[in-house]
């Protein structure tokens, strides 16, 4: 076989992505929700991101961060969706090889970063609780700078190495992808060859980001609730929980089903494969979809905010 022909074979000029296999005559049916929530999810954190950049008023820590979140989850679900409803609805199921891995990239990278923005977020409601008069002082404007260029470089560092060990795979002809969307342990499976590198470096990127984050949220919030009991009356309490609720709204939508995707994908071979690959897509909408929600509706200054926009008031 020719030096070309080899290369060809080993690394791919396409891939397909087959949607949702054993649903495929629903998807037509499945692309209206998503479409829908993806409308949802673009509008609302554009809105998000607007309110809170032009309202001096939010440019406090918390909603630095929840500005931050917003990017991630509009980008998170522009990377996913809009190729998810190209599948759906017209049968388009090519993507080059070089997409599929930036497509990699960009999920992997965003669920990283948007792990660390929550810790971040965790860590000011700590020190909003448990260190009020300490607040301003700590979470200054160059330390919110510097956790979010960290979240930054943390996510692109660890999910880069994904990118480069998926490059070096030959996968000999097969091209076929049982999802919507190129993810690394997806695309890895493909190859003909030995991918243990690949698992075991997911597991670990994975552990070491999404895994330390949370382990590291929930010893942040042990001490906020600690701190919290310990308020004098039921008033301040309610008070001071009540300013976690959106926040922790957002974590359980954001690990519960990121934890559950990948460990199914890794070890869950008897949960059907359309399931997986459906709460998978769910994953990438629904909690950029509720996020702009849950944070509107608990937040008094958003709402504020959020209606002197559409308002046209000046700020």
């Amino acid at each position: 076989m020719s030096a070309t022909n080899h290369s060809r074979l080993a690394v791919p000029q396409w891939f397909f992505l087959l949607g949702i296999p054993g649903l495929e005559e629903f998807h037509l049916w499945l692309s209206i929700p998503l479409c829908l929530m993806y409308a949802m999810a673009l509008v609302g954190n554009v809105v998000l991101m607007v309110a809170i950049a032009l309202d001096p008023g939010l440019h406090q820590p918390m909603y630095v961060f929840l500005a931050m979140l917003a990017a991630t989850d509009l980008l998170l679900s522009c990377t996913t969706v809009p190729k998810a409803l190209s599948i759906f609805w017209f049968h388009s199921r090519a993507i080059s090889f070089g997409a599929c891995l930036a497509q990699v990239f960009c999920i992997h990278f965003v669920s990283a970063t948007e792990s660390a923005i929550l810790l971040a977020m965790a860590f000011d409601r700590y020190v909003a609780i448990c260190h009020p008069l300490r607040h301003a002082a700590i979470l200054t404007r160059s330390v919110i700078q510097r956790m979010g260029l960290a979240a930054f470089l943390r996510g692109f560092s660890a999910v880069v190495v994904l990118v480069f060990l998926l490059r070096r795979l030959p996968y000999c002809g097969h091209e076929d992808i049982p999802h919507t969307y190129c993810e690394h342990m997806g695309v890895a499976r493909l190859a003909c060859a030995d991918i243990t590198v690949n698992v075991v470096y997911g597991l670990t990127a994975a552990l070491s980001t999404l895994g330390v984050d949370s382990v590291l949220i929930g010893v942040s919030y042990t001490l906020i609730i600690r701190a919290i009991f310990q308020l004098p009356t039921k008033e301040a309490r309610h008070k001071a929980l009540d300013t976690c609720g959106s926040h922790i709204c957002v974590i359980l939508m954001f690990y519960t089903p990121a934890f559950f995707s990948f460990f199914t994908h890794r070890f869950g071979h008897q949960i059907p494969r359309h399931v997986h690959i459906l709460l998978a897509n769910l994953y990438v909408i629904v909690p950029p979809m509720l996020n702009p929600i849950i944070y509107g509706v608990k937040t008094k200054l958003i709402r504020e905010g959020v209606t002197r926009l559409f308002l046209g008031k000046h700020f």
